[in-house]
């Protein structure tokens, strides 16, 4: 039956982005919203949109009678869940079946199947789909899985069989801090997904993440957009994605995409999905993972081939045939995606939550933004921090990166720290450039993304000033920076957690900084400013400046006490009052925005008072635990 109206199961970036394919189509709206999305952006876009509940998500986005009753009650006749929350799971897809609702998704049997990391690697070992050599049986019992450890050899990756995006992931490096990991695991899964199984891989030390777009419909045709390289990942989260994959011998391209149809087969899937493999260094590659959903990084198929992948999914789950053959599908040039995040790079990556007072986001003639927010919008706790994705496509992979590069200088975000550094960091990198990037490279510190501050820096921001003229005396005292004369400034700030202060004139046609070194600005250089954050561009790279009376959000503990990075709940608390603790003993372990996190000891000392209880929920800056 033809679909004439879309409910949207979802919210943020996903939720714009299908209502503009649905806009294009035809298509009439409709979106859910939660308390802190009644002013979001998918709501206002929407054409009808409707209240689920509160934050939580078992109120709201996750709740399958709600969003049922919202499609009925609005006339929808298909859902499409985006993204997350709903996506793939087999009850939601039965529950619309048995509703006579169309599910703009994969089939229930395939999500039931694929869910399930163990059953979707015993299936692909059936269908003769290479494989990581590991464990993947029912018997969880901590003896048999330590020893199944010891067997395939360390290291060993600890997965949660219903797990994504990290969670309840970890690897294990030796044989005796294997009952630790695989309890934290284990835990992290139950919480994030109810299920604590696990399945035990090999661990390939230096892994390459490839894979496939593909896309089914109802009468039996399989195809595949190309491949995509997401290597570039923190903690297991994608950061950067591109396609082509950079530096694929055309022999293992073939065998590659060839096993992703095979895959796909192997389980009568229908819609978009993604076969996930992980390529070594001699370009063995082995699958991961089936994702049952259109991913976050569709885009950059969407632009080396020109097919938008939400009207397939709508056109497959209407009955009709995929609107073309495999031979028609061509790849073309070279396409980049970056995740930019309201997050702190210099604080293991913490969200930052908070209001976002501007964000100024560039485009070029082949780019494209995906954001569900807007500037006086706000980052809550309640969902992941993402801000917007930013695409570009160019003829080739250096030319990409270069424009890229262009997007993230004249871009800006304030009022929330954000990832635009670090992106620009990495694309400026050898690493990169090389497509030498694995994905344990940036938590390992494989990378120098080091950026000591340059001469030039302290010239383009007292350029900026002098150029705008600020003339409230108390401003600038209070900010960091006075005016000496007509053509001369002090400046005080703070970059990578050291305070400058230098001196800069203006002299024979250039800026003297702190009398020895010289520099006049150039076009190419930029210089954004907002209250006390100052982010200057130069030789495409991005300084964040803090001026001094800036006061960033406490997040993490000092010498004497323990401090919550951000509101959460009590996982673990390892410690009681009088204990002896050692420096970088893990004291207690809280789970905040769908992280687990260890806060540890900054010094030896003894345990002074233990201030919250397991299961307990905290704000942020909440004293945990204090020390003598």
């Amino acid at each position: 039956m033809p679909i004439s109206k879309i409910l949207i199961a979802n919210r943020g970036e996903i939720a714009v982005r299908i209502i503009q394919t649905c806009r294009r189509l035809n298509l009439r709206t409709v979106a859910v919203f939660a308390d802190a999305d009644r002013y979001a952006k998918h709501v206002e876009m929407a054409d009808e949109a409707y209240y689920l509940g509160t934050t939580d998500l078992a109120d709201s986005y996750l709740n399958i009678e709600k969003i049922i009753k919202v499609a009925k009650d609005s006339g929808a006749d298909a859902i499409h869940p985006g993204y997350g929350f709903l996506s793939e799971r087999a009850n939601f897809a039965q529950a619309l079946e048995n509703a006579g609702i169309t599910f703009i998704g994969a089939p229930a049997e395939a999500l039931r199947l694929m869910g399930s990391k163990s059953a979707a690697k015993q299936t692909m070992l059936q269908a003769d789909v290479p494989c990581v050599p590991g464990y993947q049986e029912e018997d969880q019992s901590i003896e048999v899985l330590s020893q199944a450890a010891k067997k395939i050899g360390f290291p060993v990756l600890i997965k949660a069989v219903a797990g994504g995006g990290g969670k309840g992931m970890k690897i294990v490096h030796q044989a005796n801090d294997f009952t630790n990991q695989l309890e934290s695991a284990k835990r992290e899964a139950m919480n994030a997904f109810g299920d604590d199984h696990v399945i035990l891989e090999k661990y390939i030390t230096q892994p390459k993440h490839i894979e496939v777009q593909v896309c089914a419909d109802t009468h039996g045709n399989v195809v595949h957009l190309f491949e995509r390289d997401c290597s570039t990942q923190r903690r297991y989260q994608k950061v950067i994605e591109e396609a082509p994959a950079a530096g694929l011998s055309d022999a293992t391209r073939t065998d590659m995409l060839n096993a992703a149809i095979k895959a796909t087969q192997a389980i009568d899937y229908v819609g978009a999905g993604t076969i996930e493999f992980i390529m070594d260094g001699d370009d063995s590659f082995y699958f991961m993972e089936m994702n049952t959903r259109l991913q976050v990084e569709h885009r950059v198929s969407e632009m080396i081939t020109g097919i938008d992948l939400v009207e397939w999914q709508i056109r497959v789950a209407q009955g009709e045939t995929l609107p073309l053959k495999q031979t028609k599908i061509q790849a073309k040039g070279h396409a980049i995606q970056v995740r930019l995040y309201a997050e702190d790079p210099g604080n293991n990556y913490l969200p930052s939550t908070g209001l976002l007072e501007q964000i100024n986001l560039a485009q070029t003639e082949n780019s494209l933004v995906d954001s569900g927010v807007r500037t006086s919008d706000s980052v809550t706790i309640h969902y992941d921090p993402m801000i917007a994705k930013l695409v570009v496509w160019a003829k080739n992979r250096p030319k990409c990166i270069r424009e890229m590069q262009k997007i993230l200088n004249h871009s800006a975000i304030f009022g929330v720290k954000s990832n635009l550094a670090f992106l620009s960091q990495i694309l400026s990198s050898k690493a990169f450039a090389k497509h030498n990037i694995f994905t344990n490279s940036l938590d390992n510190d494989e990378i120098d993304l080091s950026q000591p501050l340059h001469s030039a820096v302290i010239a383009i921001f007292a350029h900026h000033l002098l150029q705008n003229q600020y003339d409230n005396q108390a401003w600038h005292s209070a900010n960091g920076w006075r005016l000496q004369g007509a053509q001369s400034l002090q400046l005080k700030f703070t970059y990578q957690d050291t305070t400058h202060e230098h001196v800069v004139n203006w002299e024979n046609g250039e800026y003297l900084i702190d009398g020895k070194d010289h520099y006049l600005p150039q076009t190419s250089d930029l210089c954004h400013v907002h209250r006390n954050q100052v982010q200057v561009v130069h030789n495409n790279l991005r300084y964040e400046l803090l001026l001094p009376d800036y006061e960033a959000k406490a997040s993490a503990s000092n010498a004497n006490e323990i401090l919550a990075p951000m509101p959460g709940k009590i996982i673990e608390v390892k410690v009681q009052q009088g204990d002896a603790v050692e420096l970088g003993q893990t004291l207690i372990v809280m789970e905040a925005m769908k992280m687990e996190l260890e806060l540890k000891s900054q010094r030896d000392a003894v345990i002074k008072s233990v201030n919250h209880e397991k299961a307990e929920q905290v704000k942020a800056d909440a004293v945990l635990i204090e020390l003598e």
